[in-house]
């Protein structure tokens, strides 16, 4: 019994390292020197790899021997993903795996560190939408029920965390921009790629938070329930008014550009939300949104870009396991991701110098 527990273990082990790497089990036999049955019988568990073959598939696959060694049996479920039409099966089994990995990770820092999450008890009940005007009501109600008043948001990377989600940047591929996973205890996690812009993750994770908190009703289309939520949540309706008025046909570059600074929300979502709320005519909404296109501002819009948040919850836990001695540097490395000295050194060019582990 103890074998087959064993061995469905490290099955899933060898399943998540091969979707990792983005290669199928054909693919991967083929770099061992197995049979595509046999890298099937150990991702199930039917049969254990020997040390051998272990070795072999460590290499194939990039890992260390301790990633197979490490407890496995998170369940996680993705909820949503940010992502492009394009985005194959093998991309998506890939970005699954890495955000599943990422997850195992942070739990076993919590678990270190003695703390946990509760994003269930953040969330609240479910608001029904059908309708725009339900949208924009749901985000209005999480607004009060989060004490955010109808301001800018400083950080939605911080909000999130102080609210029980557990968010993490890491290498994903281009097709996805984010994705949010249920865990099974029923607390979330959000997942961002490295790299995209400050404007675009405050999206991405005001889109994905739509989906936590909204139940649909009536045949709504949840991706533009969502897109709508998301706006609402970053600039609700009065806020919005109060910055452009109520009717406008002319908008500058600058003034969008101000925005954008001030709200973390790009200028074509600007132009998209006055459209949407009546400020600007649709007509002119969809020309300014051609010109931006024509243009290439689509893609890379014009002026200073919003820098891109950062998540601090896990380098903070184990940066104190790390200070208390709980673990050490290649402990540290290993739940990181990446190696503790360059942590150390780029926190601390971010910190002005300071060092990050030193007790006072």
């Amino acid at each position: 019994m103890q074998t087959q527990q064993r061995g469905a273990g490290l099955g899933e082990r060898i399943r998540s390292a091969r979707r990792l790497a983005g290669l199928s089990q054909r693919e991967l036999a083929r770099r061992v020197g197995v049979t595509a049955m046999a890298i099937s019988k150990y991702e199930t568990g039917k049969m254990v790899p020997g040390s051998s073959v272990l070795l072999k598939l460590a290499e194939a696959l990039g890992v260390d021997m301790e990633f197979f060694l490490r407890p496995g049996g998170v369940r996680v479920e993705a909820v949503s993903y940010r992502k492009h039409p394009s985005l194959s099966k093998r991309d998506q089994g890939r970005a699954e795996a890495a955000a599943a990995e990422w997850i195992e990770r942070y739990l076993e820092v919590e678990q270190l560190a003695g703390v946990g999450v509760e994003t269930d008890a953040v969330l609240g009940d479910p608001f029904d939408v059908s309708s725009d005007p339900d949208v924009e009501e749901a985000a209005l109600r999480l607004r009060e029920r989060w004490c955010l008043g109808k301001g800018p948001i400083s950080s939605m990377v911080g909000l999130l965390e102080d609210h029980g989600f557990r968010v993490g940047v890491i290498e994903l591929p281009d097709t996805v921009d984010a994705m949010v996973f249920k865990i099974g205890d029923g607390s979330c996690a959000v997942v961002l790629r490295e790299g995209i812009p400050g404007d675009r993750q405050r999206f991405s994770l005001a889109h994905d938070l739509g989906h936590l908190v909204l139940r649909f009703k009536g045949g709504v289309d949840e991706e533009a329930a969502c897109h709508r939520f998301a706006a609402a949540f970053l600039v609700p309706a009065e806020a919005a008014r109060r910055e452009l008025g109520d009717r406008r046909r002319q908008i500058s570059l600058l003034e969008l550009h101000d925005l954008k600074q001030k709200y973390g929300m790009s200028m074509a979502a600007w132009i998209k939300r006055a459209r949407e709320l009546g400020i600007i005519p649709v007509r002119r909404a969809r020309e300014i949104l051609a010109e931006f296109r024509r243009k290439g501002w689509d893609r890379v819009e014009p002026g200073t870009p919003v820098p891109a948040e950062r998540p601090g919850r896990m380098e903070r836990l184990l940066t104190r396991l790390v200070e208390e001695g709980v673990i050490g540097s290649r402990r540290a490395s290993e739940l990181l991701g990446q190696p503790w000295e360059e942590f150390l050194r780029s926190r601390s060019e971010d910190s002005g110098g300071l060092p990050v582990v030193a007790g006072l």
